[in-house]
């Protein structure tokens, strides 16, 4: 197929718009500012199709950037200025406005535009002191994130018109953004007690309950939402994740088939049935709906936008070249290289491009595939493989396979020298058994909070006599290493000289040279799981990230799990008792010895 250029792109967008194909015509622009950010035309146009989605506020960014890149070309004044007007910025349409003419600017109705402000201007204006007023402010500062402002802005609403329901609801909004949930809960309750029919108050209410991790009441707050209005789609989604927070994985998946079957299209609920089927032991299913990924907003973002097709999993490969790549984080990537064998004993090639820091790691790892750093500047012009394939989407292909063989032989490979260097390094500070042990994430959102236990729960495996602890926790981690030592009297020993958020090979090295690592869901198990270490995994049951595409893979892999309402202690406990009858077992303890 011949190279595309950017014109023949964007001709193919702009005759999608034209057709009503709104999300094909985002992925031809989006891949277009990819390889040029300031492209005029491509900036318009996906303007024009955000103000299409609705999004009138996130389109004025490609507006300006088209005018600054073209201020000679009308239209692209035109739409900047209707924008404006849509949004009641009267005084900035007028500004941009009288700057258009000032400049000559022929060839669009500015006269209607006139026209158009003239009108708007002539609106009956709000007194500044009219709760309303105050209300609006509210509302454009937190437009901004200006949350603080917005909230003081809400409350001299509410000094003059206490019955004003929205003003609350709008002020439990700004309260949550700033994570102040309790408040933002009372501020929803006051909407409610004014207006008990409201909707919105009863929605974010639900969220604000999901992120203080109360999925019972959450549920209760969206079954209000649905009695008011039952065909709120987005209401069934967030009803199906708090479900599948309690565990309810049927439950789950039903609320969602509801939100499809209301919104057939909702890329987020499909997403998150496929994370409640993959959960459920319905893997099959689950995969072919993890595919709508690619249609969620982040995924329209992270898809590469390439002139050859994607595989089907039909297709031959024998004599082909293909390209693997990555697509989420770099754990992601570590635990689905485990699956790369599958398909490169297929292909006649493999290329695999992933995040810059795996490149030494994977190419040890993989002598046969050709690894490269990830670089999509010229995706649309590339022609130098056959098939492409985004590395989540393995699992669909080879499921039969993968399921059974769930426990992989080792398959990443670190340096022999290295390993040594670190067997002699842990030498020096004892005889071990050595335990390495990481405890939380660089991303510590609410959203991810029951994945990880605080540092007091961690007690039954800092009180195991007889072992030297190792930090592999790669950030935040110095006033934790103080507290471990305050509260335990135990040293947490970490190696200043080792990157060990950049020098993934080298950590993976140090992995090695362990006997064990005990951990939470983090990056680490997944590198300590593939060099074949003992790997212990503290494990949130219900958590959406618990199945076969994100749990660590490797021949010694064992995962201990608590339920929603279920103290960490229990977990530790029980990592601690089986590393104890480990360690009775050999005198000896090293991982060379558990393998016999």
């Amino acid at each position: 197929m011949a190279k595309l250029t950017i014109h023949q792109v964007l001709k193919q967008g702009v005759d999608a718009h034209k057709a009503g194909q709104m999300q094909k015509a985002h992925r031809l622009y989006t891949a277009i500012l990819k390889a040029q950010p300031k492209h005029p035309d491509a900036n318009h146009n996906m303007g024009l199709l955000t103000v299409g989605f609705g999004k009138i506020e996130l389109a004025l960014p490609f507006f300006k950037t088209a005018l600054e890149a073209n201020p000679s070309n009308a239209q692209f004044w035109y739409s900047y200025i209707v924008a404006l007007i849509k949004l009641k910025r009267l005084m900035d349409a007028k500004v941009l406005l009288d700057q258009a003419k000032s400049k000559g600017i022929k060839g669009a109705d500015f006269d209607q535009l006139e026209e158009r402000l003239n009108e708007a201007n002539k609106a009956p204006s709000i007194k500044p002191d009219h709760s309303g007023a105050f209300y609006n402010m509210g509302n454009a500062l937190q437009k901004q994130s200006k949350l603080e402002e917005a909230i003081l802005a809400y409350k001299k609403a509410l000094a003059i018109k206490p019955d004003f329901a929205q003003a609350f609801s709008n002020m439990g909004n700004a309260l949550q953004g700033q994570h102040k949930l309790e408040d933002a809960i009372e501020a929803y309750d006051k909407a409610l007690a004014i207006k008990p029919d409201f909707v919105d108050a009863y929605y974010n209410k639900g969220i604000a309950l999901q992120e203080q991790h109360k999925p019972e009441e959450a549920i209760e707050a969206y079954k209000k939402v649905l009695e008011i209005k039952p065909d709120y789609a987005v209401a069934y989604n967030n009803m199906g994740t708090a479900l599948q927070d309690q565990g309810k994985l049927e439950e789950a998946i039903e609320a969602h088939s509801k939100a499809l079957a209301i919104k057939p299209d909702f890329a987020n609920s499909h997403r998150n049935l496929s994370l409640a089927l993959l959960s459920n032991g319905r893997l099959k299913q689950g995969l072919e709906e993890y595919e709508w990924r690619w249609k969620t907003t982040k995924g329209l973002t992270m898809m590469r936008q390439f002139s050859k097709p994607m595989w089907d999993g039909k297709e031959t490969l024998r004599g082909k070249k293909v390209l693997l790549w990555c697509e989420q984080g770099v754990g992601d990537t570590i635990n689905w290289s485990s699956r790369l064998s599958l398909i490169g004993s297929q292909a006649g090639h493999c290329i695999l491009e992933c995040q810059e820091k795996l490149v030494p790691l994977l190419t040890r790892a993989f002598p046969n595939f050709e690894i490269k750093a990830e670089n999509r500047r010229q995706d649309l012009q590339r022609d130098d493989f056959d098939f492409h394939l985004p590395m989540g989407s393995l699992y669909k292909y080879f499921i039969s396979e993968i399921s059974e063989n769930i426990k992989p032989d080792a398959f990443l490979v670190p340096d022999p020298i290295r390993i040594k260097f670190w067997q002699k390094r842990l030498e020096s500070l004892g005889n071990g058994p050595f335990i390495g042990v990481s405890w939380k994430s660089a991303n510590m959102s609410p959203k991810r909070m029951p994945n990880y236990a605080p540092i007091s729960d961690w007690s039954p495996i800092f009180t195991i006599p007889g072992v030297t602890f190792i930090n592999l926790q790669y950030i935040d981690f110095l006033d934790d290493i103080t507290k471990i030592k305050n509260k335990f009297g135990v040293t947490v020993h970490n190696f200043d000289d080792l990157d060990h958020y950049n020098d993934l090979e080298d950590v993976s090295a140090l992995c090695a040279a362990l006997d064990i690592v005990v951990s939470t869901k983090i990056t680490v198990p997944l590198i300590s799981a593939g060099v074949g270490t003992i790997t212990k995994l503290a494990n949130w049951r219900q958590s959406p990230w618990n199945n076969i595409l994100l749990n660590p893979v490797g021949p010694l892999v064992d995962i201990f799990e608590k339920n929603t309402f279920e103290a960490w202690n229990e977990v530790f406990s029980a990592i601690a008792e089986d590393i104890r009858l480990y360690m009775n077992k050999s005198n000896k303890f090293s991982r060379s010895s558990s393998n016999e």
